[in-house]
């Protein structure tokens, strides 16, 4: 068998962004779902960030997600969308440790199909492509929600527990903030605590967007929940201190380039050069990703060249982020639970 870290290692990836326009067009058909459109182009535009000087906000971003979610609403959809994804991004990128993320509460229709189906689902897909591509180390992270009760939280840790001899490596939180205020992320840490006592990895988005919150909001998260991971985190480039904390507490960061340019967190690409730069400067851990390639339309290499081209990173830097995302991946914690 190839060694894996041979490939390419992407950690921050969302199922709903990782699955190409044209699966996610028959997939909507096969089940019968009212699209807003009729014509596949228009279609495409719907469920990607098509706009080349990308979407207004994370809101913006938000409402694509609804699409790509509601047509991945069921153990058919979940199954083909995470063997594509792990097929493809082996195939076209080469990459070698991937991991998918998705929430599966987004993906049961409020209730109406069995949450244990859809994850089950989920499952199968990732036994059919670590089947057919051997090479690659692939693990599920399940996602909690920042808009979901503590009751519906809860119920997505018990599943990802209950699963992880099956390939569920991790537990996330995200989505939109209630009124767009600062989250109060200590609601959560009882949940995390018990993901992590049950032997999952830990990541928690933090530190896209807020400004000042935003970056209260990452000292909390370091501080209360002790997260293995940070997805994005970039907010930490503007404070030492922060900065240092991530450090000390060996805290890597997961950082998405094009994402981030799509949605505004940063504003240029000099902008995230500074931004890489000051992590390198001090010391701050990160592993490079796109956050969902398809709905993005890029892919790991192009984020890697990005970062070349703008003299972010050179060519050893970026190796050793590649080497990180291998090291500092969930794939092989579940074992220790079977």
């Amino acid at each position: 068998m190839t060694d894996a870290r041979n490939g390419l290692a992407e950690l921050h990836t969302h199922l709903g962004g990782s699955v190409a326009s044209d699966a996610l067009w028959s997939l909507a058909h096969e089940q019968g779902i009212a699209l807003p459109v009729k014509d596949y182009w228009e279609f495409d535009a719907l469920v990607t960030v098509s706009d080349p000087r990308g979407v207004e906000s994370l809101d913006a971003l938000d409402a694509i997600y609804h699409w790509t979610e509601l047509i991945q609403s069921s153990p058919l959809a979940v199954e083909r969308s995470v063997h594509g994804a792990i097929g493809g991004a082996y195939r076209s990128q080469g990459i070698t440790t991937l991991e998918l993320r998705f929430n599966p509460m987004k993906r049961n229709r409020g209730g109406e199909r069995d949450l244990d189906h859809i994850i089950l689902a989920a499952v199968r897909g990732l036994d059919r492509a670590r089947l057919e591509y051997p090479q690659v180390r692939a693990g599920l992270i399940l996602m909690m929600d920042r808009t979901f009760d503590r009751r519906q939280n809860e119920v997505i840790v018990e599943k990802a527990i209950h699963w992880a001899e099956r390939g569920i490596v991790g537990v996330d939180i995200a989505g939109p903030r209630p009124g767009g205020a600062r989250y109060d992320y200590t609601q959560v840490a009882p949940m995390v605590e018990t993901a992590r006592e049950a032997g999952l990895g830990i990541t928690i988005h933090v530190g896209e967007e807020g400004g000042a919150y935003g970056r209260e909001e990452i000292g909390e998260v370091v501080e209360r929940l002790r997260p293995d991971r940070i997805g994005h985190g970039i907010l930490a480039a503007e404070d030492a201190e922060l900065m240092s904390l991530l450090r000390d507490a060996g805290v890597v960061l997961e950082i998405c380039p094009t994402s981030n340019l799509l949605t505004k967190a940063l504003p240029d690409e000099d902008a995230v050069r500074r931004t890489i730069r000051r992590f390198v400067d001090h010391d701050v851990a990160f592993t490079i990703a796109t956050d969902g390639p398809e709905m993005m339309r890029t892919h790991l290499r192009d984020e890697l060249e990005l970062l070349r081209r703008i003299g972010a990173l050179d060519e050893a830097e970026l190796a050793t982020a590649n080497e990180r995302g291998h090291t500092a991946s969930f794939v092989g914690r579940e074992r220790a639970l079977a």
